[in-house]
């Protein structure tokens, strides 16, 4: 496992993350910690979660992500040491109108609650989930900026931002002489390369934020599961779309045969190359690496130290140029 400073600061972290979106609805408890026991033995040091995760499931509710990783935390103290813990805030925690967002207000509930299932003292990592059109940045910076002088949080970050969105915070942070988001979370794969890398790359570039990268196989598309004349593996995200979903065409089938080839060629598997691609692609600090087995999560960590050649990087980079 490689270890990589997150952006311009001294914080060093794995170039896979454990993503633990899965965890309390599709990833029952007993083996979401037997996930997170194998990443933290191979090397993974960066875990991500978030305060909403996983309200959208009937069976779940807003915070139980968190709990499942606070219970595993505090089995054995020395966890918490070794790992670099990120978390979010933004989202919908509850029914009343201030029970999301940026507000300040929100900020000081949603951390202490955060900390509160997490079984412990300090977030490493907090980032705002999305924006808050509702609320000045300035308003939401200073909040967070008191949170790392607390000691609650000790860097902060972002999610989903535009490259205007980071740069109003860049601006506002050395204005105000606040604390600065030092890590942007951007959607990013082979398929969707665009909204990342025409604006929000050089800038992250420029002024070293750190990125770490969500969706790294596309969710499941790149993943080898979806081939040209065969059917849909029931189950799949994608089988629920059906053969309307227009990424479904040529350019994913003629994607895969060569993908397909050059994993091959290392011995490797198709998901374990878009990860490779994503981890060295230029800015990247991390991939975020979803799994809802250690089988899976297995398979994924193969991709670690895989260096794909300038040859090969181009002919991906040509298939899926936009």
């Amino acid at each position: 496992m490689r270890y990589r400073k997150l952006g311009r600061t001294g914080l060093k972290v794995s170039e896979l993350c454990l993503g633990t979106m899965t965890f309390g609805w599709s990833v029952e408890e007993t083996e979401s910690h037997a996930i997170m026991d194998m990443a933290l033995e191979r090397g993974i040091n960066f875990f991500d979660t978030a305060d909403v995760y996983s309200r959208w499931d009937p069976r779940s509710y807003a915070g139980k992500t968190e709990e499942i990783m606070g219970r595993w935390f505090a089995a054995d103290p020395a966890r918490r040491h070794n790992v670099v813990l990120a978390t979010k805030v933004r989202g919908q925690m509850g029914e009343g109108p201030n029970d999301q967002g940026l507000s300040r207000r929100h900020i000081m509930d949603a951390v202490d609650a955060s900390l509160r299932r997490l079984q412990t003292d300090y977030i490493d990592l907090y980032q705002t989930h999305s924006p808050d059109d509702e609320t000045p940045i300035d308003e939401t910076l200073r909040a967070l900026d008191d949170l790392v002088h607390s000691g609650k949080v000790r860097y902060i970050g972002c999610s989903n931002h535009k490259a205007w969105h980071l740069m109003e915070a860049l601006w506002t942070s050395d204005t105000l002489k606040l604390a600065r988001y030092d890590s942007l979370q951007p959607h990013y794969n082979l398929l969707t390369r665009a909204e990342f890398e025409r604006e929000l790359q050089p800038v992250c570039l420029k002024y070293g934020i750190g990125v770490m990268v969500y969706s790294p196989l596309a969710g499941g598309l790149l993943t080898g599961k979806f081939r040209r004349g065969q059917a849909i593996p029931e189950g799949t995200r994608v089988a629920e779309r059906g053969r309307d979903d227009k990424r479904l065409n040529e350019h994913l089938w003629t994607l895969m045969d060569t993908m397909e080839e050059l994993a091959s060629d290392r011995g490797a598997t198709i998901p374990q190359l878009a990860v490779a691609w994503v981890t060295d692609a230029p800015a990247i600090t991390t991939s975020i690496i979803g799994a809802t087995s250690v089988r899976q999560l297995e398979d994924t960590l193969g991709a670690v130290g895989m260096e794909l050649t300038a040859a090969d990087r181009a002919r991906l980079n040509e298939l899926t140029a936009w």
